[in-house]
């Protein structure tokens, strides 16, 4: 290995200075010129052009095509050793090439085929209907909640008006919250009506709790300061780990589970027709 090594810095530099002095690629002599060898596969000058940049000195250049080299000498030598220890049968690399080809043109006509007609609407009818038809599907992994929060900084005025805005059922009130939010919050969320993990929230809020299930059963509000900022927090609904989760949590995630089968129903119907088709035109054969 070490005197492939120096053999390929000397053809490196020795490219280098034709690069620089003769302006090979425009001046080539007839006939395909190898810079290297490893066993019988051969790299030639042609095989350089277009990999060192416009304006690149000559200490980059020879950087640039000594280390292209010298990674062609270690995967050639991979290669022979690879092909000088794997079962010939194994190493049929023509069909597996095939096979792969064979692969992205089936999967290229049916994502066309699923852009041209796949329906993507999916109704809440259906959305009700296979939540109802699969709710064993759908426990909750994590505890979820509904909130609203607010994070502000120690000196925000009217921190006093903060939790009765919050706890508010009266729109007047929530349009004084949101204003107040988007006036002196450094964080904020108020959409009460989506459900978020409750994990999440905990990474926002500095709740100091080792029992969630129970901090949620006995907590409506919450606020909390550290040494620059309070915290508060309205939780309007919450459900524990291990129950069935609500419909409008996983309405989303049954939309996607609804439009795959979908596309599969859809290729599978596509491959039993062209079958039908062929064999209906006598195009298949088995002897």
């Amino acid at each position: 290995m070490a005197g492939l090594r120096s053999r390929f810095s000397f053809a490196s530099l020795a490219i280098i200075v034709l690069f620089s002095s003769c302006n090979l690629f425009q001046k080539r002599e007839a006939g395909p010129k190898p810079v290297a060898k490893v066993f019988n596969t051969y790299l030639y000058v042609s095989d350089l052009e277009g990999l060192i940049p416009k304006g690149a000195s000559k200490e980059d250049s020879l950087s640039i095509v000594k280390k292209y080299i010298d990674q062609w000498a270690h995967e050639q030598i991979l290669i022979q050793q690879a092909e000088n220890n794997i079962d010939k049968k194994k190493l049929d690399i023509n069909k597996q090439m095939e096979d792969y080809k064979n692969s992205l043109i089936i999967y290229a006509y049916e994502q066309e085929l699923i852009r041209q007609k796949l329906d993507t609407g999916v109704s809440d009818d259906e959305i009700q209907k296979y939540y109802d038809d699969n709710k064993k599907d759908f426990e909750l992994k994590n505890d979820i909640v509904k909130i609203s929060y607010v994070k502000v900084g120690k000196n925000a005025p009217n921190l006093d008006k903060l939790k009765g805005w919050l706890t508010s059922t009266d729109p007047k009130d929530k349009d004084k919250l949101s204003k107040y939010c988007y006036q002196f919050a450094q964080n904020f969320f108020l959409n009460d009506d989506v459900w978020l993990m409750f994990d999440d929230v905990l990474k926002e809020v500095p709740i100091q709790t080792f029992n969630p299930d129970l901090f949620l059963q006995n907590n409506r509000f919450v606020q909390i300061a550290d040494s620059a900022n309070v915290y508060f927090l309205g939780i309007k609904g919450y459900m524990i780990k291990n129950s069935t989760s609500p419909l409008s949590f996983e309405k989303e995630n049954i939309r996607k589970i609804v439009l795959n089968k979908r596309k599969m129903d859809m290729i599978e119907e596509m491959k039993k027709n062209l079958y039908d088709q062929a064999i209906s035109h006598n195009n298949i054969t088995v002897y």
